[in-house]
């Protein structure tokens, strides 16, 4: 009896043991990703959200997952320290990043394009009480223009200066994400902001829907050109839609860049092809969460529209479907 039961000690035992290193296995082979989206009152980390749970859903032994962030430049430098694996970027943070410029000095980011994905929008935002009705009108005022980590802060700054403003000496100016914003200009401690976004964005709908304040969005689409004569052509005339925010009556005139996804070089090209497919082929899953993710197309994968170069894996996607190549 009691060698049965050394027996059976035994070979429990060894089913623990071989249960445990085939666990430890399985555990092995689980994929993190970690995404660098922006703040909570802006579009990227609501869309990092959304991509986060369709590559988790979609993709063997992967769990993504959507990081708060400051924005675009403190995404591009947690690909460079390896903290990421992926995140969001304008199109102009990224080619600072990729040529060691303005916020990069310190060096080189090697980066890769997955996906162009959508346009952001240059919010330049007042309400009425404050005098501003054109962007020489910030000249004197309390304004913020975007948190440290973000791009909203490089975009803004280059508005500005094409423009005809001093960032440093023609206003006070603050350095608020849209959400720390929105309640500022509510609190009248500022008199108007900038930011680069999505539309709608909801810290800015959630300004547009205060009852008992008019949310004004000033012009500045005459700065493009300028920009993109000092910068690159990065940049394109566009608009935010009359009726995109509530009370808006008339087409605002403004500057575009483009938005990318992008990662260092040390993804390889099967995990950039899978996150590529899944991204352009579970679109409307994305959609679902917030109407940017309908640019996340085929037709949009143009060099034009991103600066970095794209990874060989995405463009092997692409060339199964007939775009580029």
């Amino acid at each position: 009896m009691l060698t049965t039961f050394k027996k059976t000690g035994a070979v429990l035992a060894a089913t623990l043991s071989a249960g445990m290193i085939l666990a430890g296995a399985v555990h092995a082979q689980q994929k993190t990703m970690a995404i660098g989206t922006g703040g909570t009152g802006g579009v990227y980390y609501p869309l990092g959200g959304a991509i986060a749970n369709v590559l988790s859903k979609a993709l063997p032994n992967t769990q993504a997952t959507a990081e708060v962030t400051g924005g675009s430049v403190d995404n591009l430098k947690l690909i460079a320290s390896g903290q990421s694996e992926l995140g969001f970027s304008m199109a102009d943070a990224a080619l600072d990043a990729f040529n060691g410029q303005d916020k990069f000095k310190s060096g080189k980011v090697p980066l890769q394009t997955l996906l162009v994905v959508y346009p952001n929008r240059m919010h330049v935002v007042t309400v009425e009480g404050t005098g501003i009705e054109k962007m020489s009108d910030l000249k004197g005022k309390r304004v913020s223009t975007g948190s440290p980590g973000s791009a909203t802060e490089v975009m803004a700054f280059r508005v500005l200066e094409a423009s005809g403003l001093d960032k440093d000496k023609d206003m006070k100016r603050e350095r608020l994400g849209v959400a720390e914003s929105v309640n500022a200009i509510k609190d009248r401690k500022i008199d108007a902001f900038m930011w680069v976004g999505g539309v709608p964005t909801a810290a800015v709908t959630d300004l547009a829907a205060s009852p008992g304040m008019k949310m004004k969005l000033i012009d500045h689409s005459e700065a493009v050109a300028k920009m993109n004569e000092k910068y690159g052509k990065l940049y394109t005339a566009s608009s935010i839609k009359a009726g995109i925010y509530p009370g808006t009556d008339k087409d605002n005139a403004i500057a575009e860049v483009w938005n990318i996804i992008v990662t260092g070089d040390k993804m390889s090209n099967d995990d950039a092809y899978n996150i590529v497919k899944t991204l352009v082929e579970k679109k409307a899953d994305i959609v679902a969460v917030h109407k940017e993710a309908e640019s996340f197309s085929l037709d949009n994968q143009i060099q034009e529209r991103s600066p970095i170069p794209f990874h060989p894996g995405a463009l092997k996607y692409f060339k199964e479907k007939g775009i580029g190549g």
